[in-house]
C-alpha cells in the first residue's frame, strides 16, 4: 500500500470527509483490520481565504507547494490536495516535487464519462466556476460540456461555501437555493451537475435533484484509494 499524501484544512470540515471515505475505502477492500497509510499536511485556512480574497495567487501557490513538499519529505508516495479551488496550483506543485499528483478534475472527468454524460453544471467557489482550470480539463481531456450559472447565482454559490459551509452550518434555504440554480441548469442542458467544492457534498446529494451528481469529495478520495493499491 502506498502513503497517501494529503494537503488538508481548506476546510477541516470536508478534510475529515477525505479520511473518513479513504479509510473506509481500504478496509472494504482489504478487509481485517486494515487502514490507510497517510500523512497530512492541514493549513490555516484564514491564511487562505484571506488570499484567495486579495487575488494574491503567488502566495497561495507558495503555501500549497510548500505544503506537497512537506508530505514528500513526510514520505508521501503521491498527493491529493483535498479541495478543488487550490488545484489552480497544481502545475506548480508537480514542478516542485518529485511524486505522483492526483487530479481532482481528471477524477471527476472519468467519472463524468463512465456514465456517458457530455453536458454538465459545474457548481464550486467563484474561483472554480469563473476560471478555465477545471473547464479546460474536461473539455481538452474527456470531450465534456461545462457550464456554469449566472453571476448573481454564482454569487449565491459561493457566498454560502464561505458564510455557511466552511463553517459546518447547513441551512434548509440555501439546499433550497442549490437545488433551485441545479434546475436552471438542466432546463438548459445540462445532464449532471458537479459539486466542484468539497463542502458542497453537505448541503446537496444524490437524491436532492432529478440528475447524476458528482461528488468530487468522494469521486478524488475514492481514486486515490484505488492508485494506493495498485
Amino acid at each position: 500500500m502506498k502513503k497517501i499524501g494529503l494537503i488538508g484544512g481548506m476546510s477541516w470540515e470536508s478534510t475529515q470527509v477525505y479520511y473518513r471515505i479513504i479509510n473506509r475505502k481500504v478496509n472494504e477492500k482489504l478487509g481485517g483490520y486494515h487502514s490507510a497509510k497517510c500523512v497530512l499536511e492541514s493549513v490555516d485556512f484564514a491564511e487562505i481565504e484571506e488570499f484567495q480574497h486579495r487575488d494574491d495567487w503567488n502566495s497561495l501557490t507558495e503555501a500549497m507547494v510548500e505544503a506537497a513538499r512537506n508530505l514528500e519529505k513526510a514520505g508521501a508516495e503521491f498527493i491529493v490536495l483535498c479541495t478543488n479551488t487550490m488545484h489552480l496550483c497544481s502545475r506548480e506543485i508537480t514542478q516542485n516535487t518529485n511524486i505522483p499528483f492526483l487530479h481532482i478534475a481528471a477524477a471527476a472527468g472519468r467519472a463524468i464519462q463512465q456514465q456517458n454524460i457530455k453536458k454538465v453544471l459545474l457548481l464550486g467557489t467563484r474561483f472554480t466556476m469563473e476560471m478555465d482550470f477545471y473547464k479546460r480539463i474536461l473539455d481538452q481531456n474527456f470531450g465534456i460540456e461545462t457550464l456554469i450559472p449566472d453571476k448573481q447565482d454564482r454569487e449565491t454559490v459561493h457566498r454560502i461555501i464561505y458564510d455557511e459551509l466552511v463553517k459546518g452550518n447547513i441551512k434548509t434555504e440555501s439546499k433550497q437555493a442549490y437545488r433551485a440554480i441545479i434546475d436552471k441548469a438542466v432546463k438548459a442542458g445540462a445532464e449532471g451537475v458537479i459539486l466542484g467544492c468539497t463542502e458542497i457534498p453537505l448541503l446537496i446529494q444524490s437524491g436532492d435533484v432529478n440528475v447524476p451528481v458528482f461528488d468530487t469529495t468522494r469521486i478524488h478520495a475514492e481514486m486515490a484509494v484505488e492508485f494506493a493499491l495498485k
